[in-house]
């Protein structure tokens, strides 16, 4: 995959400690920005997919043993003895 540049107006606070802490790991300003970007968007994206797995389960249901029959009532499932 090619590389392109861009520009960033960043606060020079902090881009005097993203210098420092990509100093401290032996990287790049460039290399650890595009990891965090990386990380961002993978957990963005394993997110969504994992909502649409579970919205999906949700939607078919569970069998709960009962195979979609409902053998007692209201009155005898609350039934004190």
């Amino acid at each position: 995959m090619a590389n392109r540049n861009v520009t960033l107006s960043l606060p020079e606070e902090l881009l005097k400690e993203a210098k420092v802490l990509a100093a401290r790991r032996e990287s790049s300003l460039s290399a650890l920005l595009a990891g965090a970007l990386r990380e961002m968007i993978d957990r963005e994206s394993g997110y969504a997919l994992a909502r649409e797995e579970e919205l999906f389960e949700l939607e078919r249901g569970f069998d709960l043993g009962t195979h979609g029959e409902i053998t007692w009532s209201r009155e005898e499932a609350h039934e004190r003895r």
